[in-house]
């Protein structure tokens, strides 16, 4: 964290500067941003902070998500800067997904100068009224000498409890008011702990189960916390299932893995959790997804007895209630359960044996599908697991390809799942860049589908800007597949508005100076991948893959 001497020396300032002190004091290294005369003072204040890396994105929704992602691997708010109206409509997507993947977020929004608020000037939007459902909180800065309380309370909000986004309104005539100088106020850190008094009822609950299941996911799992996490997991030999998009907070090579709770789960362990007598559920919300739209667990009162630890008390008892309610954040939770004494005896080992077993029958890759026209995904998804480095880092957006990827892809370190909790689509390469650049000696891959690529596909600009030489591997099958999967199922043979007239991704690719291949089979990709990897500038892969082959075990007849 940087000290406040960076804070200007002058006796007076402008509320520009004033901010961007306060982001260096607060340990802000980058910005993503599109760039407006909203806020033409704080982009005049960057120019004098070489201590702060400012990438420029192309779309404020892809700025939006870079930040958001940024926030997903440092456990530090990301941060975001762009103008009024417009940039704030785009940018609304980050913000939604970092409310929904609890991930700390700020996003600064120029706006009108205050002399026209209410007036619906030019661009004008009432910034409370838009952000208030989606935002932890929504403040509009009416007086530059506030910029730097107001600053630490955003971070403060961001990472406190269940971390989420703030929005600052940023009127144009508080950026560029003159006012006194003032020292940087910092966010103090401050994790929430649970109460050691709840430790030994813990114990005697996972004692005294015969079929119990953990449950992970949150945010914010550091190696510390993962690693005292898997500790206590082997120790006791748990079976854990991981949340929706959660499956890097525990090694998935385990024996006590039990799979993910996502879109579509394996139906044995769907079975598994209305089986279990006891659930842990640790840093999980028990979201609509990882409870099946909420009927694997029932609320309020769930059939299996319930012990939820999670870092914001509003979560406790909001949907389940608890037989054993503990708030704390990952990291104090972790170490508290890695502090419980294992028994000498277990009556669960052979329930862990056997939710490893069928987690690891389900993880097969199938054989491709006799009919089958292209590349088999399955098979690209195998070589990714056998060859990255555990700490690869792996973007992707929303859609039936990212079926494969959770399935068949292997987790081992925590923040190496780069996925919107949300189902956002474009997610996938504007997260991957900002990936590359927070750790530019690691392998970055974005798995894309058509559609999902087609949202920003303007950021490999930016990442040829910003030197982020990510792997972009394009899943091309002409549609919209998982709305043409539902679709199918309700309107069988009666396509309508799925169907995607697609560029050549590969000349697209090359347009912005890319290295770029197509695919045409299996058997080519582990080549492909190598060049791509070692092209030292970003990299685009398109996977021709058969329509018909919507999910790993599926076949589409209604299409073709």
């Amino acid at each position: 964290m940087a000290s406040n001497s960076t804070v200007s020396n002058a006796s007076t300032t402008t509320g520009g500067r004033l901010l961007v002190d306060a982001l260096t004091a607060n340990g802000v290294d980058r910005v993503f941003c599109v760039p407006g005369e909203s806020y033409l003072d704080v982009l005049d204040a960057l120019h004098a902070h070489a201590d702060i890396d400012v990438v420029v994105a192309k779309h404020e929704g892809a700025a939006a998500n870079m930040a958001e992602a940024d926030g997903k691997l440092t456990g530090r708010p990301g941060i975001c800067f762009v103008t009024r109206g417009p940039g704030a409509t785009h940018a609304s997507i980050g913000v939604h997904i970092a409310q929904q993947d609890s991930t700390p977020l700020i996003l600064f929004v120029g706006q009108v100068p205050t002399r026209e608020l209410g007036r619906e000037a030019f661009q004008e939007i009432d910034y409370p009224s838009m952000f208030g459902g989606i935002a932890k909180w929504v403040v509009s800065v009416d007086d530059a000498t506030r910029i730097p309380e107001l600053v630490a309370r955003a971070f403060a909000c961001a990472t406190s409890g269940r971390p989420g986004p703030v929005v600052v309104a940023l009127p144009e005539d508080v950026l560029s008011a003159a006012c006194p100088s003032a020292p940087a106020a910092v966010a103090p850190t401050a994790a929430s702990g649970p109460d050691p008094d709840a430790a030994p009822r813990l114990r005697e609950m996972l004692v005294q189960a015969r079929r119990p299941l953990v449950l992970l996911g949150g945010s914010n799992w550091s190696e510390r916390a993962a690693s005292d996490f898997s500790a206590f997991v082997q120790a006791w030999n748990l079976p854990v299932a991981c949340a929706f998009r959660r499956q890097d907070i525990f090694d998935n090579r385990l024996p006590q893995y039990a799979g993910h709770l996502s879109l579509g789960m394996n139906p044995e362990l769907a079975a598994l959790v209305r089986d279990a007598d006891l659930i842990l559920a640790v840093g999980t919300r028990l979201g609509e997804i990882a409870t099946g739209g909420y009927t694997l667990l029932t609320p309020p009162r769930p059939a299996q007895k319930l012990i939820h630890l999670h870092a914001d008390a509003a979560e406790l008892g909001r949907v389940y209630q608890p037989d054993l309610a503990i708030q704390s954040a990952a990291a104090p939770a972790a170490a508290l359960l890695r502090g419980l004494e294992a028994p000498a005896s277990r009556a669960w080992d052979d329930w862990t044996r056997r939710a490893g077993e069928l987690h690891a029958r389900y993880q097969v890759v199938p054989a491709p599908h006799a009919e089958a026209r292209g590349i088999d995904l399955g098979q690209v998804i195998a070589h990714l697991d056998r060859t990255l480095p555990d700490d690869a880092i792996i973007a992707n957006g929303a859609g039936n390809y990212a079926v494969w990827l959770h399935r068949f892809y292997r987790y081992r370190q925590p923040r190496t799942e780069i996925a919107p909790t949300c189902g956002a689509m474009g997610y996938g390469l504007p997260a991957a860049i900002a990936a590359k650049l927070r750790h530019p000696d690691r392998t970055v891959v974005c798995v894309s589908g058509d559609g999902c690529f087609l949202m920003y596909p303007q950021e490999l600009a930016t990442a040829l800007q910003f030197d982020s030489p990510v792997v972009v591997i394009v899943v091309n099958n002409g549609m919209y597949g998982t709305i043409r999967m539902h679709q199918e199922k309700r309107f069988p043979g009666r396509v309508s508005a799925t169907d995607l007239r697609n560029p050549d991704f590969v000349a697209l690719a090359l347009s912005f100076g890319a290295h770029a291949e197509r695919v045409e089979s299996a058997d080519a990709f582990p080549a492909a991948f190598e060049r791509a990897r070692a092209a030292g500038r970003p990299a685009l892969l398109e996977l021709r893959t058969d329509p018909r082959q919507i999910t790993p075990q599926s076949w589409l007849a209604g299409h073709g």
